[in-house]
């Protein structure tokens, strides 16, 4: 994956990585290989029209206390040390584990605890003062028309990616799309816009 980002960047392309929740101890040694800028949140695009907040989108979902206790402990650096000091081996098993648990927590756990809390997005946008909000996290791709404080605001939700589907916002000037990039019948990518589900 480094390789074909690095060429990508070759091309000319700018590539930007801002962390989540499964690929937080990814270092500056790959970023640096995989020819790409690590960002942090909160990040706001002051380029684009109105100025955009990125956000990987779990520090909105403050109803997940679990999520939240685990997110501080795997965020924290001491901790982080200590796991990469360990063989690779036992990381791979500690991530399947991780993944295991998590799944199976995501069952038990009411749909709602795990989408955003309407009083921290509000929160956010009152704390960076933008009108637009770009996060993923919930895999529930969506475009959000919002009024805080008398406010027009807008909150765009990328979905997730797998071998045959991504979601792609395409931001140009003051016009945001939220497209579906997948494989046709014939195997081939095509970009097509998000339908409401």
């Amino acid at each position: 994956m480094a390789t074909a980002l690095s060429m990508l960047s070759r091309q000319g392309v700018e590539i930007y990585f801002l962390c989540g929740n499964r690929d937080f101890l990814l270092g500056d040694d790959y970023c640096a290989r995989a020819s790409m800028t690590r960002i942090t949140e909160p990040c706001i695009l002051a380029g684009s029209a109105p100025p955009a907040l990125l956000l990987h989108g779990d520090t909105l979902c403050t109803d997940d206390l679990a999520y939240q206790r685990f997110r501080r402990k795997v965020r924290n650096p001491d901790w982080q040390a200590r796991i990469l000091s360990r063989p690779i081996w036992w990381r791979r098993w500690l991530a399947r584990l991780a993944r295991s648990i998590s799944r199976s927590q995501g069952r038990r756990k009411a749909p709602q605890i795990m989408d955003v809390n309407a009083e921290a997005v509000a929160r956010c946008f009152r704390d960076q003062g933008v009108d637009l909000i770009i996060h993923g996290h919930t895999h529930r791709p969506a475009v959000h028309e919002l009024t805080i404080d008398g406010r027009p605001r807008q909150r765009i939700v990328l979905g997730d990616w797998d071998e045959n589907r991504g979601s792609v916002l395409r931001l140009v000037g003051d016009d945001s799309r939220l497209l579906v990039l997948d494989r046709d019948q014939d195997g081939d990518l095509r970009l097509r816009p998000q339908l409401a589900d």
